[in-house]
């Protein structure tokens, strides 16, 4: 394995991490409320094409990250009409929301299938920090859409964990009766952060298309939804542990891309599974684990609040 291999390993690893990363924070934020959102793979579809195709019209990559965005917000907004207006099963509408997710996106993107990107979102040029060795590339050679990961990481636990409407927040998810008697609302608490949350799958599908592979296809997203889903249960709902998963887990996909690359001799199927095999093993293994201490989790998760039942 020589030094360019695995600096180009380490590069893809952040790269796919901070795809990764993106997705859970927005399953986070919504968990942290209390609303289980199974959605996330329909919602990156969502972000995927709408930016792919925004970006392809006006030739502005920043568009489509605003479209992308936009369209993993609306998806949101629709999980949490259901689950937090109407009360209706969260894992139903969540699973739902993936399959209409999936074929409306396979649907709007027929017609751009295979066609060139409009527009596609660089590496951030940092000059002469990108020529350090290893770190220059690995930490300074990365898309916009690293950065701001990194950004909504931060951003994320300071919201929850150090303002009022953090706490707010959190309180819907453990105890919404508590959070309604000391005067907040929780739909509006409970909707924002599932919109929220589709925004950020929204932008995690629109790095999909804008700069990670800029295409257009269907089923681009190839099932890392769900182990944005896992990710947050790996992170026992903390986004600086959620961050560590996301890196391991990118690790291992990036790994699938390149393995071959560097004369190891595996079976391409056997690699394709290997992260999601992956997360089968870490959710067994925190479920077991989870039989003698207390679940992290959000005491109200996939409750839905109905105020007059209080």
């Amino acid at each position: 394995m020589t030094e360019a291999s695995m600096i180009g390993l380490l590069v893809a690893t952040v790269s796919f991490g901070a795809l990764l990363y993106l997705a859970a924070l927005g399953e986070l934020i919504s968990e942290k409320a209390g609303v289980l959102n199974l959605g996330v793979e329909g919602m990156m579809a969502m972000g995927a094409v709408s930016a792919f195709m925004a970006a392809h019209q006006t030739g502005n990559p920043w568009i489509g990250l605003v479209a992308g965005v936009a369209g993993g917000a609306l998806a949101g907004l629709l999980h949490g009409w259901f689950t937090v207006v109407l009360g209706a099963e969260q894992v139903v509408s969540g699973l739902s929301l993936t399959i209409l997710g999936l074929g409306f996106s396979a649907y709007m993107g027929k017609n751009v299938v295979g066609l060139p990107p409009g527009a596609v979102l660089k590496p951030v040029d940092w000059g002469p920090l990108t020529d350090i060795p290893w770190a220059g590339p690995v930490l300074f050679g990365q898309a916009p859409f690293v950065y701001l990961a990194v950004l909504a990481g931060f951003a994320t636990w300071f919201l929850l964990w150090r303002t009022g409407i953090g706490l707010a927040l959190r309180a819907a998810g453990d105890s919404a009766s508590t959070a309604d008697a000391a005067g907040h609302s929780v739909v509006g608490l409970r909707l924002g952060a599932v919109v929220a949350g589709g925004g950020l799958a929204g932008a995690s599908g629109a790095y999909l298309t804008l700069s990670l592979t800029p295409q257009w296809t269907e089923g681009i997203t190839a099932g890392r939804g769900w182990i944005a889903v896992a990710l947050v249960i790996f992170g026992a709902w903390r986004p600086g542990r959620a961050a560590v998963g996301a890196l391991l887990f990118g690790g291992l996909l990036a790994l699938k891309t390149r393995l071959q690359t560097f004369g190891v001799d595996f079976s391409p199927i056997l690699l394709s599974m290997l992260p999601y095999v992956l997360t089968i093993t870490v959710l067994i293994a925190i479920s077991i684990r989870a039989r003698n201490r207390p679940s992290p989790a959000p005491a109200a998760l996939g409750t839905a609040y109905r105020r007059e039942e209080r």
